[in-house]
């Protein structure tokens, strides 16, 4: 058995008014990966994107900062951390087995903010799907980060941000938390 966890802290709080944070607990037990998410303070009653981001070629991702606000926006959008955190890789929604990220199976958060995921994945799928989607990459979970998105439609962006991806705005995909995972323990 392989662990993995995270500490999500928040990015991009101070503009969207809310400072989501939480963590990421996953489990490799033979041929199952459990997932568990657990977020605090997110945009309250909407749906929150979540994957994990990383590089196909294996190298280390980092968690995003202010310091990858380019345009100097105010926002890091979801293309500004592509340079250290790499592709969005694994959706964390009703069947990440699959690799389908543009979908509405995603967690939606209550009222005061707070959502929690558990998924059990089967490790084999995921792979398979993995390493067509990149090119035989591995999973290597401990050199990738995990990212929640979304805040709510009302949100004033300025039109420098981005990250529109198939019919989903950048109010879907703006990052508003992220965490790194590592490795804890292997039994």
């Amino acid at each position: 058995m392989k662990i993995y966890h995270a500490s999500i802290v928040p990015l991009n709080a101070a503009i969207i008014g809310s400072a989501a944070h939480g963590s990421a607990l996953f489990v490799v037990n033979g041929d199952q990966l459990t997932v568990n998410i657990e977020m605090f303070d997110t945009p309250a009653n909407q749906q929150h994107w979540e994957h994990f981001h990383g590089f196909p070629d294996g190298r280390p991702a980092a968690i995003a900062t202010a310091a990858q606000d380019t345009n100097h926006d105010g926002f890091v959008d979801l293309p500004e951390t592509e340079p250290v955190s790499g592709t969005t890789m694994v959706p964390f929604n009703d069947t990440p087995e699959t690799m389908d990220i543009p979908n509405d199976a995603y967690p939606v958060a209550d009222a005061n903010g707070y959502f929690a995921y558990t998924k059990v994945v089967p490790l084999q799928q995921l792979d398979a799907e993995f390493k067509k989607a990149f090119n035989d990459s591995e999973l290597e979970l401990d050199k990738r980060v995990i990212y929640i998105h979304g805040v709510a439609s009302s949100l004033q962006l300025p039109t420098t941000v981005a990250g529109e991806v198939a019919n989903y705005d950048a109010h879907v995909t703006l990052p508003i938390a992220v965490g790194k995972i590592t490795s804890v323990e292997v039994h």
